[in-house]
């Protein structure tokens, strides 16, 4: 997901899609008369600090409230957006939950004494080394990093079998690269991890110099559509991007195709996204209702039906048909979501690069 830059084109119209339809399910809730209701007695509205995909979203919160009659109402904006909010806001912040894309934002806000232990049940209902060692926040889905190239102008054995390739000459004026990207940064940190800040740091200054001037756009939703028509050739992205391209636009208007690298390679990342309650909330019970419902079988399976593609958690729990099975993928084993940190890293050293 992108950082600050507003969201424009037909892929990143779901904000407003998104915002209808939560308006129109908060809509249909009032006049059915629904009463939302926390713990024992009394009502409640829960309020979601949202930097997930909207239309998810929507989905999930539709299907909680169905099942719960707690309303919630949603702010939506980018994850380092919201995270700065919360940092500002303190103590007298309104949210309720967090609900990010990626967990280094989660991690952040807990390294910071802001969230609170999630419920065991809940932790139980995904595997425990997905989320916080610390239960200070739970895994909810899953996504995983890969190359998405245009097909009319690259083949499959063309491919990079490691992500320290994307810097080599060969690529110059070919890539284009999404730095202010925050799905970007995990990766980031992974190579920094396996190879240090000045491997890290040639790395990102060969990207810089093979995207070039015009080859810096601002998410993956650009990235994808970019190698889709041929404006670029290749990309880094997590697969799920491709996935949504492929529905929105049909099967007969794609003219890329995903790629991975070799098994365990620093660039080819599981990365997770994640929910938190703010320890600032005084709807403690009703939050941790939430939470528990995106972990449980009713929110993945509305996960997994949604038009997000990325794979749900639970045990038992199948991922939508057009995503590659799991079992299929070989990611990185020895960087977990623990070791992705806060982000810092990350953004020290693209600053280094001058890419941010």
């Amino acid at each position: 997901m992108r950082t600050v830059l507003p969201p424009t084109g037909p892929l990143r119209s779901g904000r407003l899609i998104a915002a209808v339809t939560v308006g129109v399910i908060g809509l249909a809730l009032a006049l059915s008369g629904c009463t939302a209701t926390s713990g024992s007695s009394g009502s409640t509205t829960l309020v979601l600090y949202n930097a997930q995909h909207e239309q998810t979203t929507a989905a999930l919160v539709a299907a909680f409230t169905k099942q719960t009659g707690i309303q919630v109402k949603i702010d939506n904006d980018d994850e380092d957006v919201l995270t700065a909010k919360i940092e500002q806001e303190g103590t007298r912040s309104p949210a309720d939950v967090f609900f990010t894309e990626n967990s280094n934002w989660l991690q952040q806000l807990a390294d910071r004494g802001m969230l609170s232990k999630v419920d065991s049940t809940t932790l139980a209902n995904v595997p425990a080394q997905d989320s916080a060692k610390d239960d200070d926040w739970v895994a909810v889905s899953a996504r995983v990093s890969a190359l998405v190239y245009n097909t009319r102008d690259l083949t499959a054995a063309e491919m990079p079998t490691s992500v320290l390739q994307l810097a080599d000459p060969r690529w110059k004026g070919k890539i284009e690269i999404a730095p202010a990207e925050t799905d970007f940064w995990p990766i980031v940190s992974s190579v920094d991890h396996t190879y240090g800040d000045a491997k890290t740091l040639a790395w990102l200054k060969g990207l810089k110099a093979n995207a070039g001037a015009n080859g810096v756009v601002p998410d993956n939703e650009t990235l994808t559509a970019d190698v889709n028509s041929g404006s670029a050739k290749i990309a880094l992205i997590n697969h799920y991007y491709f996935d949504r391209l492929r529905a929105e636009t049909g099967a007969s208007s794609i003219h890329s195709a995903l790629s991975y690298f070799a098994a365990g390679d620093a660039g080819y990342l599981k990365t997770y996204s994640g929910a938190a309650i703010l320890k600032s909330s005084t709807h403690q019970a009703a939050a941790q209702k939430l939470v528990a419902f995106l972990t449980s079988k009713a929110g993945q399976e509305t996960l997994a039906k949604s038009d997000s593609f990325e794979y749900p958690l639970a045990a038992g729990v199948a991922a939508n048909s057009a995503d590659t099975p799991l079992r299929d993928l070989h990611p990185s084993t020895t960087f977990t979501p623990a070791e992705f940190g806060t982000g810092e890293d990350a953004k020290r050293l693209l600053q280094e690069a001058q890419l941010l």
